[in-house]
């Protein structure tokens, strides 16, 4: 596993890190619907009827679920926890519109105990990459990060993965060209030849297509 060190930029994290900030507002949602469904809990028990308990269990268990996803999500929104435990891969700019910059990335979806490698292509919309040009090609490297929101990958590999780009994380130019460089040629030129499927790839619903190891480089087997 592949992981990359550098200093995190707390304060320019902060700001620009997209998936800090995707984190931060499903705790909000959360806390909002934990203090909800315990309000619904509390006037469904004062109400004094039958069908009304059974209704405030289910509240009960439902306002219980949204506090433990508010209180563990703090422990996933640390951003230097983010960095280092993620795995360096590629990722590049395959198109940009008006709203956004589409990412294309190479992940391996496995887990570090499993049998065989699981590499895939993933893609990202992300509103601003600071230190990059928006160009076709751009070459972005990322760590990579889990977004289903589970404690623990179920099974052998991760059920949703994205990109995140190490210029979220800084400012400094050199720390993102180190990253570049740490990632091989053969992993650039890989994602380059792949380009034409990042519409296909954003079409699927977890937005992401698993490669065929038979049609993969040995090195990567």
């Amino acid at each position: 596993m592949r992981r990359f060190e550098f200093e995190v930029d707390r304060e320019h994290a902060h700001a620009v890190n997209e998936t800090f900030t995707g984190l931060r507002r499903m705790r909000w949602l959360a806390l909002l619907a934990a203090g909800l469904a315990v309000a619904a809990t509390a006037a469904l028990l004062w109400s004094g009827q039958a069908w009304g308990y059974l209704l405030a269990f289910v509240c009960a268990l439902a306002a219980a679920i949204a506090l433990w996803v508010a209180l563990w999500t703090p422990h996933r929104s640390d951003i230097e926890k983010l960095y280092r435990d993620g795995v360096l891969v590629p990722a590049v700019v395959c198109a940009a519109e008006p709203s956004g910059i589409i990412l294309l990335a190479l992940v391996d979806t496995a887990e570090a105990t499993a049998p065989a490698r699981g590499w895939a292509l993933v893609t990202r919309k992300v509103r601003a990459l600071p230190g990059h040009e928006p160009e076709l090609g751009e070459r972005v490297p990322s760590v990579a990060v889990r977004t289903d929101g589970a404690p623990r990958q179920v099974g052998e590999r991760w059920q949703l993965v994205t990109a995140m780009p190490i210029a979220w994380g800084t400012r400094d130019r050199t720390v993102i060209e180190r990253a570049r460089e740490t990632i091989s040629d053969l992993e650039w030129r890989l994602l380059a030849e792949n380009l034409a499927l990042a519409a296909r790839v954003r079409r699927t619903a977890t937005k992401r297509l698993m490669l065929d190891p038979r049609h993969l480089p040995p090195e990567l087997a």
